[in-house]
């Protein structure tokens, strides 16, 4: 693998990796980071706070930098106060390191709250008026006024405030990086820092869409009129970047049209070629107490709607013997083990925490076979080729597949696995058993053929060779 052509002759590159998640289980993230610290790179990646993860960590020769925000800091007027809300949560946070308590606990703006009679200064917007107007009628108005905001600004409402938290988090990062020679953007959270940051501090700049975004779970049910503004905002940073890259050619050619970019080189979004230990430890039935006889249908990654794991809890009452095990977190994870606990999922159904990336292909390995059953109520879904598909390949794992365009050529070419109507239970169901009632010699050619797929074809080792032919053109090298 050669590396990318630095800025500055002699000089080492600095690649900086803005993840808009905690990078904690961002496979790709840790991928590239990797992959480039192996060519050469000097690598950090700014990731978001996560109160039970560390704020600086050193891995595998990267560092990651989680940062704080506020939304406060989206807003031109909030700003300051948005920087002393964070500013005494790290104090507040370093106090609890070192063993004591904040003397004075920190307000709602991030200003020592006051003890005894004394009146404290007004913040916000009630700080904001004039001083003959406080404490009048006027004051619950712009009191309410506040409180709203903060209503609508909630973590509830997350697609009603994009892009504000996404510019939040920029405005957060521009007091946190380091300058860099290259800033590669995940997701559409990261397009504000990109702009913002390459403005600070020079260098080019990435926009890695892994997903068409404004077609996805979260934003496919808005309005045609409030999804066509967002789009207008995602184009506009997009076109602004010095280079995007995408998953799948489909997302290619979709993001091409609705971006109004050049076509983006695709970067699959595939983990690295595995050796699996010899022998090859059986952790899911492990740690889950089930016996050799017991077939493991696998389900892995986010744990939200839309992604068949109803349908599939519903399928593995239709095959005796076997249990459905739900790897990964997600904002069903509760109502998951509470279902889970419960007739008539009960002792059928199992809910295991998430795993490192770098630990996750031994737990894929261990199962049967994988089921990725998602739905196909959006364009993203209906296009998807996501990670599971290829980590079961890369393990060895026969894959029971939604039948839609994105999965679907893929698994029909490595005749890896058995396609599926993602919408009924009784699809799925049959699918299962199709691949695990084989004949030992059949089932065991079936693995064989996902594991020829991955070392072939669908591994990082060819994947990343693009992606860095797109650093080289940026930073003025000769591509590959």
């Amino acid at each position: 693998m050669s590396s990318p052509s630095p800025s500055a002759p002699g000089a080492v590159p600095r690649l900086a990796i803005l993840s808009y998640s905690s990078a904690e289980f961002d496979a790709r993230t840790q991928r590239i980071a990797r992959s480039a610290v192996e060519a050469g790179w000097d690598v950090t990646v700014y990731a978001r706070t996560d109160p039970a993860l560390p704020d600086v960590v050193e891995a595998d020769g990267y560092r990651i930098v989680r940062v704080a925000t506020d939304i406060r800091l989206a807003i031109p007027g909030l700003r300051d106060s948005g920087r002393r809300r964070l500013a005494a949560r790290r104090r507040t946070i370093e106090l609890q390191r070192a063993g004591t308590t904040p003397p004075i606990a920190a307000d709602r703006d991030g200003e020592p709250a006051t003890r005894g009679t004394r009146p404290r200064p007004a913040t916000g917007l009630v700080g904001r008026l004039p001083r003959s107007l406080r404490g009048t009628l006027f004051s619950p108005f712009f009191r309410g006024v506040k409180t709203r905001m903060h209503r609508l600004l909630g973590r509830r409402h997350a697609t009603a405030v994009f892009p504000l938290r996404p510019m939040a988090w920029a405005v957060a990062l521009e007091d946190a990086v380091e300058p860099a020679d290259l800033w590669h953007g995940m997701w559409a959270g990261s397009l504000p820092a990109l702009g913002r940051l390459r403005r600070k501090h020079g260098g080019k700049t990435v926009y890695d869409s892994r997903d068409i975004y404004l077609h996805s779970r979260e934003f496919d049910r808005m309005g045609r009129l409030r999804r066509g503004a967002l789009q207008a905002i995602e184009r506009r940073w997009a076109q602004a970047a010095d280079a995007v890259v995408t998953v799948n050619d489909a997302y290619a050619d979709i993001l091409a049209h609705t971006l109004r970019v050049p076509r983006p080189p695709v970067v699959m979004n595939c983990p690295a070629i595995w050796a699996p230990p010899d022998p090859l430890p059986d952790r899911i039935r492990a740690a889950l107490k089930l016996p050799a006889s017991t077939a493991v249908v696998l389900y892995q990654g986010n744990l939200i709607t839309e992604r068949g794991i109803e349908q599939s809890m519903d399928a593995i009452l239709e095959i005796p013997d076997a249990a459905l095990v739900l790897l990964g977190y997600g904002s069903l994870r509760e109502t998951l083990i509470a279902r889970a606990a419960a007739a008539p999922f009960k002792d059928r159904v199992f809910v295991l925490p998430p795993v490192r990336p770098s630990e996750l292909l031994e737990w894929t390995a261990s199962s049967d076979v994988m089921v990725m059953a998602i739905q196909p109520t959006s364009l993203n879904h209906r296009y998807t080729t996501p990670q599971k598909l290829f980590e079961a390949l890369a393990a060895g794992v026969p894959v029971v597949a939604s039948d839609l365009p994105g999965m679907a050529d893929i698994v029909r070419v490595t005749e890896a696995g058995v396609l599926c109507d993602p919408t009924a239970s009784a699809s799925i169901a049959a699918a299962i058993r199709q691949v695990l009632e084989q004949p030992p010699a059949d089932l065991a050619a079936m693995r064989q053929r996902a594991r020829r797929a991955a070392q072939d074809t669908y591994n990082w080792d060819r994947q990343v060779t693009t992606l860095f032919e797109v650093y080289r053109r940026l930073l003025g090298g000769r591509p590959a």
